[in-house]
Parts: structure tokens; sequence; C-alpha cells
């Protein structure tokens, strides 16, 4: 969905430099999400850059054909670099209108929250539609209502209003070595069960616990928290949650 004609989208500075970049609003609803989606899978995985069409097309659920046409619209628009049949990399302006995206996204999913009291298991699919219907102007409206907060309900950063990111130093919890003191920084939102399964047992975004090995053989982690019963993970929960060492 684009913005109506009547609203003028505001220009949105990149990345902090000083220059400005056209609204996101301007992209057709697809541009914005592939935009999104290819900053997003290289966030919590510096290493996956640049993205393979594979890797788009999963997270879209598209075709490699349709990915492949929309990647070439992409480059021609100047948004991203690609080899024929090659990774895929944001420019510098198609990095500003990602996170643009990702601002919006995450927004409106603490303020589903915060404000409207939706679970945090519910929030990602509304978000997904509305973020394409904000203006700029409305995006900084909730912003300054919910205290311009840096963290979403799953914990990922919100980007400024100036494009700059603070990404906080965690570990896959599948990384973290057991006997040490956590605490809980991220829990990613794709599956919404894992996460009301987290919540029904009092886990949320700064939790505070011990990690301890599971069983052996079993490829299991568990959370040990002060007065609370241990949490036994199986690495597929683990591998969805990131912490920091306390």
């Amino acid at each position: 969905m684009t913005v109506a004609a009547a609203e003028k989208p505001q220009a949105a500075p990149v990345d902090g430099a000083g220059e400005t970049a056209p609204s996101v609003s301007e992209l057709t609803a697809s541009a914005q999400n592939y935009l999104k989606i290819i900053w997003s899978v290289q966030e919590w995985d510096p290493e996956r850059e640049p993205v393979q069409p594979s890797v788009i097309a999963e997270k879209a659920g598209l075709r490699m054909s349709t990915v492949s046409d929309a990647i070439k619209r992409l480059g021609k628009q100047g948004l991203v670099t690609h080899t024929p049949y090659g990774a895929v990399s944001l420019t510098d302006e198609g990095r500003a209108h990602a996170v643009q995206m990702v601002r919006r996204h995450r927004l409106i999913e603490t303020f589903l929250v915060q404000v409207l009291g939706y679970g945090w298991d519910e929030v990602h699919d509304e978000a997904e539609v509305l973020e394409h219907a904000v203006s700029d102007e409305l995006v900084d409206r909730i912003s300054a209502h919910l205290g311009n907060p840096d963290r979403d309900p799953h914990g990922d950063p919100i980007p400024a209003a100036d494009g700059q990111v603070a990404t906080p130093q965690a570990r896959q919890l599948t990384d973290c070595e057991p006997g040490a003191g956590y605490r809980l920084e991220r829990i990613s939102d794709a599956d919404p069960e894992l996460l009301q399964f987290l919540a029904e047992r009092g886990i949320e975004v700064g939790t505070d616990f011990t990690l301890a090995a599971g069983a052996p053989y079993s490829g299991t982690l568990v959370l040990e928290r002060t007065g609370q019963p241990a949490l036994t993970l199986g690495a597929e929960a683990a591998a969805a949650m990131w912490a920091s060492q306390r």
C-alpha cells in the first residue's frame, strides 16, 4: 500500500551522514519488503553479507524467478548491487530505506504492545501490514509518544530517526558458555508459539539467568533463575535467543 497522494513524504537522514534520502514511502510495498528482508537477514549475522537470492526468496516466501526480477528492478533504482545469479548487497541509499522500514516495523510493534495491549507473539503480522501505510510524520509521533524507545518487545534495536542502529552486544544462546550468568537480550519473533511458550514461563527480554548444560547427548541447555523452576530448551529454541554475559 502506498501513501495517499496528498501526503508528501519528508526526507529522511541517511545513516547519520548529514545527507538526506527520499522517504521510503516513495517506494512500492514490494520494494520496501525486499530491502527490509535483505537488511534484516544480516542484522544479527553480519558475516552473511552479501545475501544470496535464495535466502531472500525463502524469507519472502516467493519463487526464485520472482525474486530475481525484483532484484533487477532494485538494481536499476540504485538500491542494490548484484551480479547475475550472485549475492545481493544494499547500496547506501538502499540501506537508508531498509533502516526506515525496520524503524517503522519495530515502532509499530512496540506501540501495539505498550499502548493497545497486544501480546508480543501477536504483533509481527499486524506490523507487516501497517508499516506500508503509515507516513513518516506518524512514525515520528509514535516514537515520541513512546518516549523514543531503542528496543522493540523482542529486543531488536529500533533505528533512530537519523538511521543509527545501536545493536546490543549479544550472542546466540547456542554460542554461550554454560556455567556463566547471562541476560536475555533478544528473542526472534519468527515463531509465535515459542514466544507464547516463553511468556507463559516468565521469560522475556531482560530476564537474568545462569546457563547450564542439559543432559549429555541431549542437545539441550538449561536456564536457571533464582526462585523459578529451571527451563530446559532444545537447540531450535536456544538458537532463537540472544544473551549478553553479566
